[in-house]
């Protein structure tokens, strides 16, 4: 998920004469349906030709269609628009069919990097796979995960007893992170947060807040008796002995926001909700 670069206020996604636009849609009734009307009002080109991409559902939708520029050429990944037909919708902006390119042209763009995660198997295999809102590791049967976490080729705890423990980034702080109580992220803050799931030794561990820089190497503990599966996003590995995690700053993406309710005073907001 992830180290946005913050716009000011002034800033916007530059944007060609005609912007050509594709849309992406949940399988949802509502969904397809404002694609539909859309598509009759603007006109659609392909994927992989668009100019911005218009994503149609709920957050689950807007990183499956990250995840889909995410398998683009550099040159071909472009910027994301979310409008909300979905539920929450945090980070998509309000659905409105009116005056779109107006819409487009005032934008304001957040950089996301996305997070790598390194996983190794208890039979040896490797398998790599990116994250938007975090990597978390779970444990897989009814016996609590162990886990031993080392930060920069330092241990930081020799020992965690819980249900398991996830990295997010910035932009998914308010998510899965949000809901094992640990912290929201400010964007442009530069970090990232680790987060125990369900700890019971060190039973008042909380987690940590971690620059983006940082790596986090994730070692199973009696994976054998206790085994663990590793999650970015939705990509699932099963049975692995460890999981490093790091940012891959080559693979940038961007999201664009209306400046009336952008993706930072969004961030903010929440901190201070009922």
């Amino acid at each position: 998920m992830v180290t946005p670069a913050l716009p000011t206020s002034a800033d916007s996604f530059p944007l060609p004469a005609q912007p050509r636009l594709t849309f992406a849609a949940a399988d949802t009734a509502d969904a397809r349906a404002a694609a539909s009307r859309l598509r009759q009002q603007y006109g659609e080109v392909p994927f992989e030709d668009a100019d911005v991409i218009i994503a149609l559902g709920g957050d689950g939708a807007l990183l499956k269609t990250l995840h889909r520029t995410l398998q683009t050429d550099p040159p071909r990944r472009r910027p994301v628009f979310g409008m909300n037909r979905g539920s929450i919708g945090f980070l998509l902006n309000q659905f409105d069919e009116r005056d779109l390119i107006t819409r487009l042209r005032a934008a304001q763009p957040v950089s996301l990097i996305p997070l790598m995660m390194r996983a190794t198997t208890r039979d040896g295999q490797e398998f790599e796979a990116l994250a938007i809102n975090e990597v978390s590791l779970l444990r897989q049967t009814y016996q609590a995960a162990k886990l031993r976490i080392m930060v920069d080729g330092v241990e930081r705890l020799p020992e965690l007893i819980c249900d398991g423990a996830l990295v997010s980034t910035a932009a998914g702080s308010t998510a899965y992170n949000l809901s094992a109580h640990g912290p929201i992220i400010p964007l442009g803050s530069g970090l990232l947060a680790l987060t125990p799931i369900s700890a019971f030794r060190p039973r008042r561990w909380r987690g940590a807040l971690l620059k983006h820089q940082a790596h986090i190497l994730f070692e199973v503990l009696e994976a054998d008796k206790r085994p663990v599966s590793a999650v970015a996003d939705d990509d699932e590995v099963r049975d692995v002995s460890k999981v490093e995690v790091r940012e891959d700053p080559s693979k940038p993406l961007t999201l664009l926001f209306d400046p009336n309710l952008s993706f930072e005073e969004r961030v903010l907001a929440e901190q201070f909700a009922p």
